[in-house]
């Protein structure tokens, strides 16, 4: 099963913190793949294109950690959303394959 934690603070959105995998077959699975590009893309996105500096971020074989400082919060809110929409999406379809929840920190 995969893990997708999403990380908040007074309901903002700081970041995520993904672990585990789907269950299938090694580079077979949809809903891993699925998880996997997207994770990359939002912690690409917010890096590279976004120029955000990431308080942690930590991507290793079935566990990906992004959490961004609160003064990049504002300018990756969308990204983050965005996420969450898609994340959610899965979990609706695939919920024997991904459970989203939330973190206060």
């Amino acid at each position: 099963m995969i893990e997708a934690g999403f990380l908040t603070h007074t309901g903002g959105l700081l970041g995520f913190h993904i672990t585990g995998h789907a269950g299938g077959a090694a580079g077979t699975d949809i809903v891993c793949a699925a998880v996997s590009s997207a994770a990359y893309l939002v912690a690409n996105t917010v890096t590279e294109v976004m120029g955000a500096v990431p308080r942690e971020l930590t991507a290793e074989e079935g566990d990906m950690l992004l959490r961004l400082s609160p003064e990049d919060v504002p300018k990756c809110r969308t990204v983050l959303l965005g996420l969450r929409l898609h994340l959610t999406g899965l979990e609706e379809q695939y919920p024997e394959d991904i459970r989203v929840s939330y973190m206060e920190i």
